[in-house]
């Protein structure tokens, strides 16, 4: 499948060029890591348990096989990479990117699992997990640093308090992290 080529995509492209600088998920592999081992474990004990039972077929063995490749594929983490004015989210289709310099909306959407939508100017949309930034400070500091330059022009309409709130939570799981490191917790 051939994918649609726009001005939107020489933007963010010419915009990701010229910033150097590329903080990543440093979990990331990781994650990926626990997401191959956790479908393999599943894989392994079904299959473990129907050989103990005398009922392994090669229809059971492929059906095993099918759930642990559904397991893998909602375990997949999406690899979140952040450079000057954009950031972008990667999962097992293709990725989504977002001008972080031109942002419109910031919002924290509540479920299962928080989620933080991110919207720019452009029409791009991002969804990622705030924990991908507080695990990852290079990341945090680069969308900070964008957000705060959308805010003094005047487009990011939406999302200044749920920014706030993450960086207080950043700074505290900071502040734990050095209190730990320093034996002073």
């Amino acid at each position: 499948m051939e994918r649609r080529h726009d001005a939107r995509d020489d933007a963010v492209h010419a915009h990701e060029q010229a910033a150097g600088e590329v903080a990543r998920d440093h979990r990331w592999a990781g994650n990926l890591r626990s997401a191959v081992q956790c479908s393999a474990v599943l894989l392994a004990v079904l299959l473990v348990i129907d050989w103990g039972n005398d009922s392994l077929t090669t229809g059971r063995c492929g059906l095993w096989a099918g759930l642990a490749a559904l397991l893998f594929v909602l375990l997949f983490p999406p690899r979140v990479t952040a450079g000057k004015g954009w950031l972008s989210s990667r999962g097992l289709l293709p990725g989504r990117r977002v001008r972080t310099d031109l942002l419109v909306s910031v919002r924290c959407l509540d479920g299962v699992s928080q989620r933080l939508r991110l919207r720019d100017a452009l029409g791009g949309r991002v969804e990622i997990d705030p924990q991908v930034l507080v695990n990852n400070p290079g990341l945090w500091h680069r969308l900070a640093e964008d957000a705060r330059q959308s805010v003094a022009h005047g487009s990011l309409t939406c999302g200044e308090t749920v920014l706030r709130r993450l960086s207080e939570r950043i700074d505290r799981q900071t502040a734990r992290s050095v209190f730990k490191v320093s034996e002073l917790d």
